[in-house]
This record gives C-alpha cells, structure tokens and sequence, in this order.
C-alpha cells in the first residue's frame, strides 16, 4: 500500500549541537595507532588474567555472555544525556563518521556507532562487495587503519563508542573467481595467501538450498559465499586475531554477521580467544518459524538480533499499532534483543519499513526507542533504487564522504524526531510502561513512570485528546516536534494534559526537557529559589570578537552561540557578566568567540558542568581553554 509522506518538521540539517570537544590528532599514515585508555585498560586486564591462568595452569574459561550495551563512559556529554543507542552508520568512511561523531552523534546523545565492515574486500561498486573479505587488514574502501584508529578516537572523544560489523563466516563468492582485493591482495577460489587455504573451508562447495537443514545451513554457501571451517583452531585464530587487531584499535564490540551460519559453540570459541571477552556483541541471527536455527541458541554470547521484532513493526503500522502493547511476548529476553526498525538487508529485500514510509517510518522509531524492550539500533543509510548499488559516488575500490545535505542520504541521525527520541530513552531508562492507552487501532499513549510520557497516532487524521500521565506538574517539550523548545506542552498537578497530535505524528515528553530546562520537582510544594549565576572568565581575543557563555539550558541558548549570554569586555581579559537561573540547576557550559560575521570559535575540552547552590549563589570563574 502507498504510505503517507513524512509530517512538516525542521529541516534535517538543523541539528542542536553542543560544544565539540578537542580530540586527538589522527594517527600519521601507515603507522598504528595506540588504543584509546578505555581500549587498553581492558587489554591489559585481559593481559593480567591470562598471566594468572597461566601460572595457575588453569584452562581458560568460555567467556560470559555479555548483554545489552553498556553506557559508555567518559568522552564529552550530551544535552540529551548519555545512553545505550545504536546508530547504525552504512557506509560511512571513517573520516566522516569521525566528523558525525563531534558535530551530531556524541551532542545528540547516542552511546555507540556501528560501522560498515573495515577489512580488505573485493573491488566493486555494490554494497555487498564490503561483505566479501579478501584479507583482514584494516585498509577497504571506506578508509585505512590509521584513519579508522583516528575515527575510534574522534568518536570516543565525543563521548561515542565503536561497534564494527564483522564478516567471519566466509570469505569471496566462488562465483567471483579470483581477483585482487582494495589493498592489493591476490585471491582466489580456496587461496588466500598468508591466511587460508582449501583446508580452511567447510567440506561442502554447494550453495544452501536447505533451510530446514541444520548442516547445509551451517556448513554450505550462503549464496556462493566461500564458508570458512569455523571449527578449525587455524580459522579461530585467524579471526579472534582480526577482531584483537580492531580493539586494539579502540573498538568497544561487534555486530557478527549471518551468525546464524555459524555454530554458536565456534563463536563461543572466538569470543574466548579475544584479548577483552566480555566485548560487546550482537549477532545476526534471522530466525523464521520451523527452522532448525534459531535465536535463542546464541544469547551465551551476547546479544542477538530480534527480527521478528522489526517484522511486527510493519505489521502494525500497517494495521493496528494497538498490539504493540506486547510486542516483548513470545520474543528473546529484553536484555539480550537487538532491535531495530530496518537494517542495510531489510530495506532492500521488503522483510521491513525502511525511510520510504514517511511518517510511519518516523513514527516506528519513536516507539522502538520509548518503549521499553531490548537494546535499540537506529539505521541511516542512503537513497537507492537498484537494490545493488553502492553508496553515492562509489567507485571499485572508494567510497565518497557521506554528506548530509545531499537528499541522497538519508542521515537520520540529523533529524529532529530521532535526535528528541535518543534523548527521551535516555531519560526514561530503568522506568516501566505505566498509563497505557489505546483505542483499539491506531492511536496508543503511555508514560515511562514519573520520568515521560509519549503518544502516536498512526491515522490520517489529527487528534484531540486529554492524557493522563505520571509526570510531576510542568510545562514540558514536546521533543518530537522542535529541538529548541518551541512546542510546549504544561502538564496539571493530577498528570493530565490536553494535546492535538497531527496526522501520522506524535509527541513525546520527559522530565529532562522542559521549557525552565530544569527536571520538574515531584513534590511541587515549594517554589524553586531564584538564583544568580555570575560569571568571569579571562580570555583574549581579536579585534572584532566578543566572548558568549553558551550551555545547555535554555538561559544559556541551548549550546547556540548566537543565542549564548554576551559577556562584558569592561576588565579586558576579564569578561564579566550574570545569568539567572533557579537554585539547584546543573547544567553544562563552554565558552565561545563570536566576531561580527557571526563565525564561532569554542574552546577546547570537554564540557563544563556547574550546579546553581540551594541559596541561588553561584560564582563561575574560568580561564579561556
């Protein structure tokens, strides 16, 4: 059926950013970077622990399962918090995820990326040559190993961790005969000089034909797909060695592809043999009804990938989006699901929506990251309409820059549902369904306890109702609708309130976002103290520049230069100047050069935080950094 086209919003190169960070300066070409402190704090109580094993003589234990992301920690912080969000980056190079890590990922609260395949592959202009290994250095078409290592450091300076996808089940497609790689490379049919020979692949040189047939599944050609003997100690070592080489790059996990045709006691094996084992991941495992294979068999690992979740998405938006109530029954342990709404396979083959369902498509997002089941992946790919192609500008062995003010990618991560719907599920973590509602089809609402409230309205026409919801009283943001606050909602002292939702639309409110920018108080029975902030901070500059304090508050313009708190340059370098704000606010903070074309330069450093006193006294005195 036709879907209705995306609801009016603001544009998709509007992003709130906070203040970037410094990060470290790319690794020089050609040679490898060290791991970031994360990356080689875990390497070396890997280290420690295998020592011990040793002269203890004790074997090595299989490596516990370790489900659903967790925060990451350190990094710049977020206006919109700090979460376990997933954004799914399809090929992306590294230098432009880098750059998307400073200016929209790491402000828009995202915990992790994940990006496209990084070792050597075969050449050619289709995405799926980026599933097809030739050798496992770190140098395809989306960049090298000193720009990866450089990306890992940007992201993680933006408070962003790195989850690479991860080819291990196969190699080249027989059908492809031999050939040289993006690096350089020679391969061919069973050869691959240095790393595997014919012993190497499984005995079976047919394409699966099977799917109820565990063997086939598991030890033939997916797709002509050369299927590596995952069993063999050589092929494990092989691997763990490749996935070693990437955390020691600095990566935080792993998205396991086509795992299913993999046995899950060999991934068990490889994930022992990594120098951190309770890294990070979640395996594609695409179940279906009667077959042999299934989800379940891999939670021993980590998490793994729920499509049926993704299936009923569509099911309902395109029915009854009543049912989505118990989307979690009869599915894999929240704590062990990946879910998303598509991924690269899915919005190509139609097994789910994907960005040309408009609205609905938005409106899908918002409830996988409002609800609260599994660990949400959010996809950002590009346009296209041969299911083949690759990424705009592609060539054999390059891929472009992605660029957001193309309509030719999709950049969801940009847009202003998405970035509100990161920061509500950060908000709400830890908090159950209350005050569900539906009407039987197409309209549903329900609050993650006293910390948010969302609704949906999946029809073609807009809606009136009045709501009841657990938030404490309050003039909230409706972060669906604006990142700057300009849409409102109050809520009365008994949790109701009264809204118009737009046709296809929704609105979604939390206690981290409200129009004071404070977190509302549960117990309103004393009005908050008035506070003033003053400020000082020794700066200099150049003629034609004055000095803004810029934050995360609205008072101190929402991390917009233009809309910062204008100091006074009368003590040059001291610029001086006050911002009221109500006692006990915590907020975030930087300073800012403005000159009078309006250009911005910020200082370096992570974020500041300062907290406005019980009494409404704060002092902030500072030297430009």
């Amino acid at each position: 059926m036709q879907h209705p086209a995306p609801r009016p919003r603001i544009p998709r190169a509007s992003t709130p950013a906070s203040a970037p960070a410094t990060t470290s300066a790319a690794a020089l070409p050609g040679a490898r970077a060290l791991p970031g402190p994360r990356a080689l704090a875990r390497l070396l109580a890997a280290l420690a622990l295998a020592t011990l094993l040793a002269l203890a003589g004790a074997p090595a234990a299989a490596p516990p399962a370790q489900a659903a992301p967790p925060i990451p920690s350190g990094g710049a912080t977020s206006p919109n918090g700090r979460g376990d969000v997933i954004l799914n980056l399809f090929q992306w190079t590294w230098d432009s995820v880098a750059a998307e890590c400073e200016s929209t990922i790491g402000p828009a609260g995202f915990g992790y990326v994940q990006v496209s395949p990084p070792q050597e592959t075969i050449q050619g202009t289709a995405w799926w040559t980026s599933y097809q290994p030739v050798s496992y250095k770190i140098e395809g078409k989306l960049g090298d190993s000193a720009e990866f290592a450089a990306m890992v450091e940007s992201c993680n300076s933006a408070g962003v961790e790195v989850i690479a996808d991860a080819v291990i089940n196969h190699t080249t497609g027989a059908d492809g005969g031999s050939g040289t790689g993006t690096a350089g490379s020679s391969y061919g049919i069973d050869s691959f000089p240095g790393i595997y020979g014919a012993e190497d692949f499984n005995d079976c040189r047919t394409d699966i034909t099977n799917y109820q047939d565990r063997y086939q599944v598991q030890n033939c050609r997916l797709v002509s797909l050369q299927d590596l003997r995952t069993g063999s100690t050589h092929v494990q070592d092989t691997l763990a060695g490749y996935m070693n080489d990437l955390l020691s790059l600095g990566v935080a996990g792993f998205r396991i592809d086509a795992a299913k045709h993999i046995p899950a006691s060999d991934l068990s094996a490889i994930k022992s043999k990594l120098t951190d084992p309770d890294a990070y991941w979640v395996q594609e495992v695409i179940g279906a009804s009667g077959e042999p294979v299934q989800e379940s068999e891999y939670v021993g690992t980590g998490d793994v990938h729920e499509f049926d979740y993704a299936r009923q998405l569509m099911s309902s938006f395109d029915g009854s989006i009543a049912n989505l109530q118990t989307i979690a029954d009869g599915k894999l342990p929240s704590a062990q699901a990946g879910v998303f709404v598509d991924n690269h396979d899915t919005e190509r083959n139609g097994e789910t929506m994907n960005s040309t369902w408009g609205a609905k498509y938005v409106l899908a997002n918002t409830f996988m990251l409002s609800y609260p089941y599994g660990s949400p992946s959010v996809y950002s790919g590009y346009t296209f309409t041969d299911k083949d192609a690759g990424a705009p500008g592609a060539t054999a062995t390059s891929v472009p820059d992605a660029n957001c003010d193309s309509d030719a990618w999709t950049c969801t991560q940009r847009w202003t549902e998405i970035q509100g719907m990161v920061g509500f599920h950060n908000a709400v973590a830890g908090t159950e369904v209350t005050n569900w509602w539906d009407d039987g089809a197409n309209q549903i609402a329900y609050g993650r306890g006293d910390k948010g409230f969302v609704a949906m309205n999946n029809t073609g026409s807009a809606t009136t109702r009045t709501y009841t919801s657990s938030l404490p009283a309050g003039t909230y943001c409706d972060v669906v609708a604006s990142s700057d606050c300009s849409e409102t909602i109050t809520v009365a002292a008994d949790g109701t309130f009264s809204a118009t939702l737009p046709a296809y639309g929704a609105l979604a409110l939390h206690v981290g976002k409200t129009s004071e920018g404070t977190t509302p108080d549960p117990d309103p029975g004393t009005e908050p103290v008035a506070g003033k902030v003053s400020v000082s901070v020794q700066a200099t500059t150049t003629f034609g520049q004055n000095v803004r304090i810029v934050g995360s508050v609205p008072a101190l313009g929402s991390w917009k230069p233009a809309s910062g708190v204008a100091l006074d340059p009368a003590g040059y370098p001291a610029w001086t100047g006050s911002v009221d704000l109500p006692a006990g606010t915590t907020f975030e903070y930087k300073y800012v050069k403005v000159d009078d074309s309006g250009a911005a330069v910020w200082e370096s450093g992570a974020n500041r935080t300062a907290t406005v006193g019980a009494d409404g006294k704060l002092s902030l005195s500072d030297t430009w950094k």
